[in-house]
């Protein structure tokens, strides 16, 4: 009379089991359609960036700003609703269309292309004469039947020729048919590799003619080189995408480039896209960067003209003493510096 207890037992044991496993699969690994936006970091800037011969005397600092997005589960989605620093969106609104790789891909582009604005913004301020020159291209997007190539990947040469924009590609497959396949070298993660890809018609958005090709989305990246290599520019990886960290970058670049020490003392932070011209442009964010840097005790932060307002008042409604200062150009967040008295 006892087994059936016994097996009764038995059977509410695997239920509780079987319960609690699809709570943590709720809670913690069921996929949600949302992303979580929260405030990141304040970088110093300094680190990222080596001028050859640059004077690298520095009181202060320049920190660029970052916005924390994660793909959050149930219990992330519950536990941000108490979050006054937390932002939900949609996931499919980030990625437009693209997939996670093919976005962090557009967003290591981005980040790339800010470097390069930020160089040519400080040379033509500090006067220094420079050029811009072809150095690899960049894949955005593998689309189709493609299966060599991976969002992020460097095509560096075909057919052991080297490659270093669209046109050169073009050239090097004069001749070629669809079908036929040619070798080239990428560069994906730091690793260099041979791969064999086969070619594909493909048809030119803008004049639609035809030709062969790869089937990628790519892009020409370009380097920035002075005149005189005593001037020359290094980044560090900064595991950071997007085209936000511009004017920061810019301002420790002129920095470095001129004698004096530009923050006089003081911690500055920032954000804002920037041109060649040294133009600032607006960002998205602002919100979480205002937060960011006030956790790293920034005195001066640099917001984008059309982003001042939000930035303001996320200052004032989190009671921080932090300056937000509002800029439309590098000659403003210069200006401002410049007339700063040196901290004591």
């Amino acid at each position: 009379m006892k087994e059936p207890v016994r097996n009764g037992g038995r059977l509410r044991s695997v239920l509780f089991a079987a319960l609690l496993v699809a709570v943590v699969y709720v809670l913690v690994y069921m996929p949600t359609p949302y992303i979580l936006y929260r405030p990141g970091s304040a970088e110093e800037v300094k680190p990222m960036v080596t001028v050859q011969n640059g004077d690298k005397d520095e009181k202060g600092t320049f920190m660029m700003t970052t916005v924390s997005a994660s793909y959050p589960n149930v219990l992330m989605l519950a536990t941000s609703y108490f979050d006054s620093n937390s932002e939900l969106d949609k996931k499919s609104k980030r990625l437009q269309g693209n997939s996670v790789a093919e976005y962090n891909a557009q967003q290591v582009w981005y980040m790339s292309d800010s470097q390069s604005s930020a160089m040519e913004a400080a040379y033509k301020q500090a006067g220094i004469p420079y050029s811009i020159n072809p150095d690899y291209v960049y894949v955005f997007k593998a689309e189709g039947e493609q299966t060599v190539f991976r969002p992020g990947d460097e095509l560096l040469s075909i057919n052991g020729k080297a490659v270093e924009d669209n046109n050169t590609i073009r050239t090097l497959l004069q001749g070629e048919q669809a079908g036929d396949t040619v070798s080239v070298e990428l560069k994906r993660n730091g690793a260099k590799m041979t791969q064999t890809a086969k070619l594909v018609t493909i048809k030119d958005p803008k004049t639609g003619e035809t030709r062969v090709g790869f089937g990628v989305s790519i892009a020409t990246v370009q380097k920035v080189e002075p005149k005189d290599p005593v001037h020359e520019i290094k980044f560090a990886d900064t595991q950071v995408g997007g085209p936000s960290a511009g004017l920061m970058f810019t301002m420790e670049i002129y920095n470095q480039l001129t004698p004096g020490d530009l923050t006089k003392g003081y911690r500055v932070a920032g954000t804002g896209t920037i041109d060649e011209d040294g133009k600032v442009g607006e960002i998205g964010g602002i919100v979480h960067k205002i937060v960011a840097a006030d956790r790293e005790h920034a005195e001066i932060f640099f917001a984008p003209k059309g982003n001042y307002k939000d930035a303001a008042a996320k200052a004032k409604a989190i009671g921080s003493s932090m300056k937000v200062v509002s800029v439309s150009t590098l000659n403003d967040a210069l200006h401002y510096m410049e007339q700063l008295p040196v901290k004591s």
